[in-house]
């Protein structure tokens, strides 16, 4: 690394370990009050986040506008270099980002690694695909011509969650500015740190002011000033369906157009016909991501009454070898979780499982040192009336149940208001293609855990939202339809 990227991979100022966390707007970096930040693998706090006023919010907005004027005239082609330079930038500085998302949140450095890198993808094919947002022309009579524009939407208000504090913004930040929006990003006050990193290579790669603003504060005083706001045109949102329904009915009353990714509760179908061994052991695996705190993290494991012994006791061997420990130690598989409010939920859906007669096949029991370390976890035999199986545990607890037909997963998969993402085992095309059909969820892996890629729309139905993120599906979401019609002679 050459001398001038050593000096740009430390440009965010920093006390001791971890960065000094500033708001972006107007292309100024801004100091504030505000809140400590903890680290959740110790419960000390690592540095301040500061919190927007009302005023900033406001200049926010104005600059957003501003920037939106540019940005909107800028050709697709140069959106694209510059936003192919922030990635490569982002790039050059996952190691110092990384290590400042597990600070921040807990996760493994290698995951904290494999989430930089994905926002990176994320971006990158949002960059080179908005190239090819087409309009159409559409056959008419002689002398008439009628054709159909795709225009950017205007100011975006997005709002990210504490679980992924590069990927998410990474989402939003790249639909918005290859369609050539601006945005006003109010990342988590939990963990701010990725969304900076992320603002500043963008400042870096010489995206013009004010086509990208960050702001942190209090959720409900700053989406209750810019979701009215007569600047911003579209709303995004990443987090629970609580909130995501009140800001969905704010957004309506103001006639604003919205993304909703919201919570889920993930199925996983296991059929007679697949390995259990297999299915376990990808389902472990897929567990441990982030430590469970992902929506589309696999929770309900219903599993064919023919292969359900065999599937239990491999989950149980396997998940008993998760080691657990702070995200800076290269031995851990899971990190903490991310907070107290996740530590007392977990406990709470695993106390009540257990007096409804599940069978604790590992963990259950928090450790008793500093931070907020709950173990990976896995309950069998847990009845459908257990909270569990109706809330969403967002952590590492895995749900194992029976079921005696491919007809009764489905309908147990289906019997909850989630559908985000499913997944299933099997090596019958009548059963893929059952699950294919009936499924309710907007993301469905078969014989993996990867719900979705760069090119692929993610999104859910039901109580788990509407609108799409990545894919083309999801580009359109940052543009709207101009039909013109014009009468040539």
């Amino acid at each position: 690394m050459s001398a001038t990227l050593e000096e740009q991979a430390t440009a965010a100022p920093r006390t001791g370990g971890y960065p000094v966390i500033r708001m972006l707007i107007g292309g100024e970096w801004i100091k504030a009050p505000g809140a400590p930040i903890l680290d959740p693998a110790t419960g000390d706090a690592i540095g301040t986040v500061p919190h927007a006023t009302p005023g900033h919010l406001e200049s926010a907005a104005a600059a957003a506008a501003r920037g939106f004027a540019v940005w909107r005239r800028t050709a697709p082609a140069e959106r694209a270099r510059i936003m192919l330079r922030a990635v490569q930038l982002v790039r050059e500085r996952v190691e110092t980002i990384a290590m400042d998302i597990t600070l921040e949140q807990g996760k493994p450095v290698a995951q904290s690694r494999a989430e930089v890198l994905r926002g990176c993808d994320l971006i990158e094919w949002d960059a080179t695909e908005a190239r090819r947002v087409y309009g159409r022309v559409i056959p008419a009579e002689p002398g008439m011509r009628h054709t159909v524009l795709r225009e950017p939407v205007g100011v975006v208000a997005a709002f990210t969650p504490w679980n992924f504090p590069m990927s998410s913004p990474a989402r939003k930040i790249g639909g918005a500015l290859a369609a050539g929006c601006a945005i006003i990003l109010k990342a988590s006050e939990e963990t701010p740190a990725g969304a900076m990193h992320l603002a500043r290579a963008f400042c870096d790669a010489g995206l013009p002011a004010g086509a990208l603003n960050l702001v942190f504060g209090d959720p409900a005083a700053i989406s209750g000033f810019l979701i009215p706001h007569p600047v911003v045109r579209l709303v995004t949102f990443t987090g629970s369906t609580v909130v995501g329904k009140q800001l969905a009915g704010l957004a309506g009353t103001h006639m604003k157009p919205v993304i909703m990714e919201l919570g889920g509760h993930a199925p996983v179908i296991v059929c007679d016909d697949a390995d259990p061994q297999v299915a376990a052991a990808a389902g472990v695996q897929a567990k441990l991501n982030n430590g469970g705190q992902v929506c589309v993290a696999p929770t309900r494991f219903i599993v064919h009454k023919a292969v359900y012994e065999a599937f239990v006791q491999a989950y149980a061997q396997i998940g008993r070898t998760v080691r657990q420990g702070s995200g800076l130690d290269p031995h851990s598989d899971i990190g903490p979780v991310a907070n107290a409010r996740r530590l007392q939920s977990l406990q709470r859906l695993t106390d009540d499982a257990v007096r409804r007669g599940a069978r604790v096949l590992c963990g259950g029991v928090p450790r008793a040192d500093a931070g907020f370390h709950f173990p990976f976890t896995a309950l069998a035999d847990v009845p459908t009336d257990a909270l569990a199986m109706r809330e969403e545990p967002f952590g590492p607890l895995s749900l194992i149940t029976r079921a005696d037909s491919i007809e009764d997963a489905i309908a147990l998969a289906n019997s909850l208001p989630y559908g985000l993402a499913g997944y299933a085992f099997t090596e019958s095309a009548r059963n893929a293609r059952l699950l294919s059909d009936e499924l309710e969820v907007g993301n469905l892996a078969i014989n993996h855990f990867v719900s979705a890629v760069s090119e692929t729309p993610f999104g859910g139905v039901k109580d788990s939202g509407y609108g799409r993120e990545g894919g083309t599906e999801g580009l359109e979401c940052y543009t709207h339809a101009k039909s013109v019609s014009h009468l040539t002679s």
